[in-house]
């Protein structure tokens, strides 16, 4: 892991709006950096803040104030051809693979999709697509069948190589293994960590789960009630915890 840092939030602050008049403060000027190369995890109780940090950090969600800097570019203000390249730079991996994949497109279509718009060759995403099934544990055959015929963690092996396809350096992964059976979630862990390493990826991965965030993570953050109560080393915060 590298000192060179990828991403920046500076003071995030999101609220949602109910009416006019009431709103409910999600993250309260939050701030941290990611640095290339590491594993930060984001940790806290539900409704804490931290999927909301995790969406605003890839632009799903607008703050109410703050920044979110990506290479030292605000990405709230970029142009039309920066927003392009920062969503080939940056993906997400969402928790539920049940609802996140369309059940009326095939594999091949899924995992396919975000290189349609770059102009590429059929041919070349088909090749595409099989070899990074083959990464995720999933070969050829499962081109052609639809989500509905796969396990939850099968699926999530899907969802996480359509993630892939465009070539990222970052990846948001937001409770990636918490929808899965205890003994697939190990086997998906392993897999974002051998991503990790052959792929120089950067990931932020959220969780409440602190066993799997020891496992995968070099630092973590903990949010409490949308605040960053503490952000320390993995070890270093499970020796000595402050929060």
């Amino acid at each position: 892991m590298s000192q060179e840092v990828l991403l920046s939030v500076k003071d995030l602050r999101t609220e949602f709006f109910s009416s006019k008049t009431s709103s409910v403060t999600a993250i309260k000027d939050v701030s941290f950096d990611m640095y290339r190369g590491e594993v930060l995890g984001l940790v806290g109780e539900s409704g804490c803040g931290k999927s909301t940090t995790g969406r605003c950090m890839i632009k799903l969600y607008q703050p109410t104030k703050g920044q979110v800097l990506y290479d030292g570019k605000d990405i709230f203000k970029q142009s039309h051809a920066e927003k392009r390249e920062f969503c080939n730079k940056v993906q997400m991996i969402f928790q539920n693979p049940y609802s996140s994949l369309n059940p009326r497109m095939t594999v091949k279509e899924i995992v396919g999709e975000g290189l349609k718009q770059q102009g590429i060759s059929q041919k070349e995403i088909d090749e595409r697509v099989e070899k990074l099934l083959k990464m995720v544990g999933l070969n050829k055959d499962h081109m052609s069948r639809f989500p509905h015929e796969f396990s939850g963690g099968q699926r999530q092996r899907i969802g996480i190589a359509r993630s892939l396809v465009v070539k990222p350096s970052f990846i948001i992964a937001d409770e990636p293994v918490s929808a899965l059976d205890v003994s697939i979630q190990a086997q998906v862990i392993n897999l974002l960590a051998d991503l990790q390493e052959q792929m120089g990826l950067t990931y932020l991965f959220i969780s409440h789960d602190l066993s799997v965030m020891r496992f995968i993570c070099d630092r973590i953050a903990v949010i409490h009630l949308g605040h960053l109560v503490e952000l320390a080393e993995t070890e270093k915060l499970f020796r000595h915890p402050l929060h």
